[in-house]
């Protein structure tokens, strides 16, 4: 076991903004866990992390499933050390006319937004309570704070997040760990968009895409935060973002 560095874990490690929360931390002393439901999908970060200096483990998790979720913790905290940050990042955008949308696909759209960071919370605060100390940021969107056309699922699913978010903050306050939640307001810059979205990446020219790396620095600033004067939900957007 390790216990001379602190632990990020970060559920839902993607190759956007999951990597740069993982490459951020990593640079600021943490031991850096990072999920993904893809065995080796992570082998590459957990290489560029450990070759500039880093440590970091990388594990497989579907968070939609209590068991595993619940594992991990414990062998995180078994194996690496004390958790003092849990980043939940998991995605779940799918667009579709609500008449095309099935309840299959409603359903899957909720777990991976609401039920998995209900989960990943919950385990959160069982591992940090008994310390009085320790952060849970969740990653919201737009789609948190108003629905848009195709955007039911995912809105319903994000806001369900963003209420939880709210129920934690308010809970687990007062007991020493700072819960926050992030809305990511605009596009993120990946290789992703600019490949299958080129005109739109056009039109919004070189200020209008959230860089990965802005947005891991404003939650290691989130993290970093004091009691005295804790933010629960910060907006991020590019400056030129219409809102």
């Amino acid at each position: 076991m390790t216990t001379a560095q602190k632990v990020c874990l970060i559920v839902g490690a993607g190759d956007g903004t999951g990597s740069a929360l993982a490459r951020r931390f990593a640079k600021a002393g943490y031991i850096v866990c990072v999920t993904r439901r893809t065995p080796d999908a992570n082998s590459r970060l957990v290489s560029e992390i450990e070759d500039d200096g880093g440590l970091a483990h990388s594990y497989v998790l579907d968070a939609r499933r209590e068991d595993q979720v619940i594992k991990l913790f414990n062998k995180v905290e078994l194996e690496v050390g004390t958790i003092d940050v849990v980043i939940f990042n998991v995605g779940g955008n799918v667009r579709f006319p609500l008449l095309e949308m099935t309840a299959e696909k409603y359903f899957k759209t909720w777990e991976m937004c609401a039920m998995a960071g209900f989960l990943v919370g919950r385990e959160a605060a069982r591992s940090m309570l008994p310390r009085k100390r320790g952060t849970v940021l969740f990653t919201g969107a737009t789609a948190s704070l108003r629905g848009g056309v195709g955007f039911s699922a995912f809105a319903g699913g994000k806001a369900a997040l963003r209420a939880l978010a709210q129920s934690m903050a308010r809970e687990f306050g007062p007991q020493g760990l700072h819960i926050a939640h992030v809305v990511v307001d605009g596009v993120i810059d990946s290789e992703r968009v600019r490949t299958t979205q080129p005109e739109r990446v056009a039109a919004l020219g070189p200020q209008g895409l959230l860089d990965p790396d802005s947005i891991a620095r404003a939650y290691l600033w989130l993290h970093e935060q004091t009691p005295d004067a804790w933010t629960f939900e910060l907006d991020l957007r590019p400056g030129v973002e219409k809102w």
